[in-house]
């Protein structure tokens, strides 16, 4: 079969769900970036539960299989949306490879390695330079927290957000549009929408409902109390 970038795009459409915008975006241009070099691949794994991660680091330790992971719940990038997991998807349109050394596009170049050339200029981390367990269909985006943090409620910054989508380049812009916000109906400082979620400022929304905005430096945590208190 002939296969379309739209066909290719959806066949990963659904492990595209939870990422986090930022990331989801990246991915979505990995695989667009991809398959103008003739190369279609499929993500396997996007964002994966602490319960899913327990499974799989199971296997080959109490559960039969092989072991295909390190880390258990909590302890993955998976379990925070901020990496996925792709293979090479096959002429056929159904059937992937982890064929490291194939050359699909006939171009005397391995594919595997050329996705990860694009996956790496788009800001990503790849599992392969890892020397530890290197998870070579791995990719992860982690704005340089740790799971620790992510587990501690932390997320990445709109500066770290934004540096992301410019590298990510063209076409890009079209998900930082202003949004507008009310709250109990009064407007308030518009937000900005991107890949689908829209980021307000904390003090606009405190202020529209009469909160208390507080922040910890060190532990770097923002809060909304109430002034009564």
């Amino acid at each position: 079969m002939t296969l379309t970038l739209e066909y290719v795009m959806s066949k990963s459409a659904k492990k595209l769900e939870g990422l986090l915008p930022v990331v989801r975006t990246a991915t979505e241009r990995l695989i667009q970036r991809s398959f103008a070099t003739g190369i279609p691949i499929v993500i396997t794994q996007g964002l994966r539960t602490v319960a899913e991660q327990n499974e799989l680091y199971a296997q080959g330790r109490s559960k039969p299989g092989q072991v295909v992971t390190n880390a258990s719940g909590g302890y993955s990038f998976h379990n925070f949306g901020v990496a996925v997991d792709f293979a090479l998807l096959l002429p056929d349109g159904r059937s992937v490879s982890w064929d490291t050394s194939r050359d699909g596009n006939a171009d005397r170049k391995a594919d595997w390695m050329q996705v990860v050339s694009i996956g790496k200029a788009l800001g990503f981390e790849w599992g392969g330079d890892w020397t530890s367990f290197r998870d070579l269909p791995h990719f992860q985006m982690t704005f340089g927290l740790s799971t620790a943090q992510y587990r501690a409620g932390k997320r990445p910054s709109q500066a770290q957000i934004r540096t992301v989508m410019k590298r990510i380049g063209e076409g890009v812009e079209e998900r930082m549009d202003k949004a507008a916000v009310t709250v109990n109906g009064k407007k308030i400082e518009d937000g900005v929408l991107i890949g689908g979620t829209v980021f307000v400022p904390l003090r606009a929304v405190g202020d529209a409902l009469d909160l208390q905005v507080g922040w910890d430096n060190q532990n770097k945590t923002a809060s909304l109390t109430d002034k009564s208190k």
